[in-house]
């Protein structure tokens, strides 16, 4: 009996790429941790090949096999090294150490061992780097328990230790110090830079690279300096020379493959390749978004590659030349616009770059595109206070979206309300409208009317503000005879209650109701005639959270206080239905079902809460769902209902829950095994297995796949097998264009291969067919004669009067009759 299916917390993007130093393979695929996962990308095409997946935790660090360059190392905080087939995405083994493991290297001298920094046992804060010996037994699972300490007192960074020429020696930095280890002499040489902050800067070290064909180090610092030493096998005749240009922390360094030039980044966005070891001889590649975490080297030279702090990972020729861009989920300081889903590609929408909306895509872990909402440069100046984006609402079809946009002042803030126009032909959104100042203090909240058959008639938008009191904007035809455009956004009506702050809002599901809380009242109006209708009083504290049920719960509003409480109102006897204590942070309903998601925050815990506003107890329960704080949920529709055994799990049938932390990890609720989640890319598109995997092949079967679903829901039996296995198919699609024949060749092939009947019968059945007719025809003539008036008196006078005017001889009465017979269903599909 199969055990049914447990619902797990999973990362499901968002994940940081710039946790470990990527590594690019011998045939220019791009390699990296991503959250506790490994990703495979491609350079040419920016697509994600491979997710592999398997760790329990981070992935620390990445390696190709110095003995097998189609073989992959990835170590792990969850103790355990994992050696990966990453073409096919497939882990060979797994070797379990025990330790967190924080940093990996693997050495091409080193035949059956890794280098990894693990936490000194006893000790907090302290580091040492071991060797680890791979044991070569038999089976999958392995354990790694021989290790050899090389180095005591190593920083946790792994951008702070580097191997030398050939791995003759290691070098590594923390703080002031630098050491040097020589494996065959066994030799430990410590230097050390003064630690007194000077007029110069701050001397402590911040990363190490080693050059590798000479005996050179390079070490970044705090305050910008590039030292290059050279000597050092000797500890007192040392020497080191000096580079400067970066203003602040340099962040990584990386030799090139013939050592003649040495690249650096830092906090300004900038690459610096610097030629020769010389202060004089740099080239400069700018603006490439946000600081430098690491600097990879592809193993040819022709490619290096630059990892973001805001998940950009971004690919340079070796020529100093942009080529490609990754972008993952840019991850701000404070997501002040929620999670909110835009309707039309059901990306995820949040803050991305300053005074910019980020579009992320769900599927492929990666940014669809950014709308520059401020659209003014941004200064990166502590203290300096600057427009932010701020609030985010999408019309029901994805037609209309409203933006706030605001500037913290010490008197008053500068406020801007923005309307843009989704433009079908530029496929981007265009402003529309700009309100100054639309309410006098901050915009607390803001929704449309969701009436998805009266969008453009009847589309209204509501903001709420701590000015006490919400605005109601409506569409209204510009006058202006200058105007690029014909409707423009104007206030309609402005409401109030107690001169009370208004703090959230919400629209009933058929949008006849607005709801408003202000402070510890929530009011309802009539979205008519903006008529008060009632209002609700919560237990002590302000309303923190409100919304409607939906579907058949369509007649219960539910709210949540600050000060713990979560309460359920009837709107048609306007009484209390129900009350919980409960501290609910994120309040969250299924726009394709009853179901609400309530979070709460309780001893350092989140905890998951689904029910039913017509249902005091829950549905479903996850407590400890993850140790960080949930700050923000969505429901984002599915494609096509899930299929779930357990009756538990159903509210996640037509919508799936995803929820962001306060550390920015984007996570999700799934019913699914490891195996099942890792599907790569190809098969997920359910391409069929005897097409490759190219753009026409993923058009062609996109097409079968609609006109299957076309041809089942008008009642039709068809068969499409003939189609997967038709020569001409293959034969177009396999061979390489370069020795394909000529099209006027190929084409009567083609399209006689589409030329074959519903019921699937071969060419020989056909032909043996049209030639007993044919004989039959001939030999009962008379017979054919008395059948064919027969049938002409049950066609239409149409017919009948084409057949009297004009009449046919018997061989056209038989090639008719052929005609008749044929199949031209294929037509359908052009």
């Amino acid at each position: 009996m199969v055990a049914p299916a447990t619902l797990r917390v999973v990362r499901c993007g968002g994940s940081t790429l710039h946790g470990a130093r990527a590594v690019f393979s011998a045939d220019s695929y791009l390699l990296c941790a991503a959250g506790d996962f490994v990703k495979m990308y491609s350079v040419a095409t920016e697509e994600t090949l491979r997710v592999m997946g398997g760790h329990a935790d981070l992935v620390t660090g990445v390696q190709l096999n110095p003995h097998n360059h189609m073989q992959l190392y990835s170590s792990s905080l969850d103790g355990s090294i994992k050696l990966w087939d990453f073409m096919d995405g497939i882990p060979i083994k797994t070797f379990t150490v025990g330790s967190k493991l924080l940093a990996l290297y693997a050495l091409a001298s080193s035949e059956d061992s890794v280098f990894v920094v693990i936490p000194k046992s006893g000790e907090r804060d302290t580091f040492q780097l071991v060797s680890v010996k791979l044991a070569k037994a038999a089976g999958q699972d392995l354990e790694a328990k021989e290790l050899s300490v090389v180095l005591d007192g190593v920083d946790a960074s792994p951008k702070r230790i580097a191997f030398g020429r050939e791995g003759e020696y290691v070098a590594s930095v923390k703080e002031v110090n630098l050491q040097v280890f020589f494996f065959k002499r066994k030799q430990l040489n410590r230097f050390s830079v003064s630690a007194i902050k000077t007029k110069s800067g701050n001397n402590h070290f911040t990363c190490i690279a080693c050059h590798p064909t000479e005996d050179c180090i390079a070490t970044g610092h705090a305050d910008g300096k590039i030292r290059l030493w050279r000597n050092f096998y000797h500890k007192k005749d040392y020497t080191f020379s000096t580079l400067h240009w970066h203003h602040d922390t340099v962040m990584d360094l990386a030799f090139s493959m013939e050592g003649t030039s040495l690249l650096s980044g830092g906090v300004e966005s900038v690459l610096v390749l610097w030629h020769n070891e010389s202060d004089c001889q740099k080239d400069f590649l700018p603006r490439l978004g946000s600081a430098i975490e690491y600097i990879s080297m592809s193993s040819d030279g022709a490619l290096c590659c630059t990892l973001h702090t805001d998940n950009r990972i971004t690919i340079i020729n070796s020529n100093l030349r942009f080529s490609k861009s990754i972008q993952g989920l840019i991850k701000s300081t404070d997501v002040k616009t929620g999670l909110v889903v835009d309707p039309r590609t059901k990306a995820l929408v949040l803050n991305g770059e300053p005074g910019h909306l980020q579009f992320y895509c769900l599927q492929s872990d990666q940014q669809l595109f950014s709308l520059d909402i401020v659209q003014r440069q941004y200064i990166h100046q502590a203290g300096l206070n600057q427009a932010d984006l701020v609030k985010v609402a999408f019309s029901a079809q994805g037609k209309w979206l409203a933006t706030v946009e605001e500037r913290e002042e010490v008197t008053d803030p500068e406020l801007q309300l923005k309307l843009w126009f989704y433009d079908e032909e530029t496929q981007s959104f265009k402003l529309n409208t700009r309100i100054n100042m639309p309410h006098e203090d901050h915009i607390t909240d803001m929704c449309f009317r969701e009436m998805d058959e009266l969008e453009d008639d009847s589309l209204i938008l509501v903001t709420a503000g701590r000015d006490c009191v919400f605005k109601v904007w409506v569409m209204v035809e510009d006058t202006d005879p200058e105007a690029q455009q014909s409707v423009s956004w104007s206030c309609d009506f402005v409401g109030s209650y107690h001169n009370y702050q208004a703090t959230n809002c919400c629209f009933s599901e058929d949008g006849s109701l607005l709801a408003v809380s202000f402070e510890e009242t929530v009011t309802v109006w009539d979205s008519v005639t903006w008529d008060l209708k009632c209002t609700f009083c919560h237990p002590p504290g302000k309303i923190r959270n409100i919304c409607f049920g939906r579907l058949t719960c369509s007649k219960y509003l539910i709210g949540a206080t600050d000060y713990g409480f979560l309460c359920c109102w009837n709107l048609l006897s306007c009484a209390l239905e129900w009350s919980a204590h409960l501290n609910v942070l994120v309040l969250q309903p299924d726009p394709l079902s009853e179901h609400i998601a309530a979070v709460s925050w309780l001893s350092k815990e989140s905890s998951l809460f689904v029910f039913k506003p017509n249902e005091p107890r829950p549905i479903y329960i996850q407590r400890n769902l993850c140790k960080e704080k949930i700050q923000l949920a969505a429901f984002v529709p599915r494609d096509e209902p899930e299929t779930i055994g357990s009756e538990k799990y159903h509210w996640l049938r037509r919508s799936q829950l995803f929820f962001l932390t306060d550390t920015q990890e984007l996570m999700t609720l799934s019913t699914k095994s490891l195996e099942e989640r890792l599907t790569p890319s190809s098969k997920q598109l359910a391409v069929e297995e005897s097409l490759p995997v190219t753009p026409f092949s993923l058009l062609l079967g996109k097409h079968r796949r609609q006109q299957s679903q076309e041809d089942i829901d008008l009642g039709k039996l068809v068969h499409n097998k003939h189609k997967q296995d038709s020569p001409a198919v293959k034969e177009l699609l396999h061979t390489p264009a370069h020795v394909l024949p000529s099209a006027s060749f190929l084409c009567p092939i083609f399209i006689n291969s589409l030329l074959i009947s519903k019921e699937n019968k071969s060419a020989e059945e056909v032909a043996d067919e049209v030639e007993m007719e044919s004989e039959k025809t001939e030999d009962d003539s008379d017979e054919e004669r008395g059948v064919t008036e027969m049938e002409q008196e049950d066609t239409s006078p149409m017919e009948l009067l084409g057949e009297m005017t004009c009449k046919l001889s018997k061989s056209q009465e038989k090639e008719l009759r052929k005609i008749r017979k044929m199949d031209y269903s294929w037509i359908s599909a052009f």
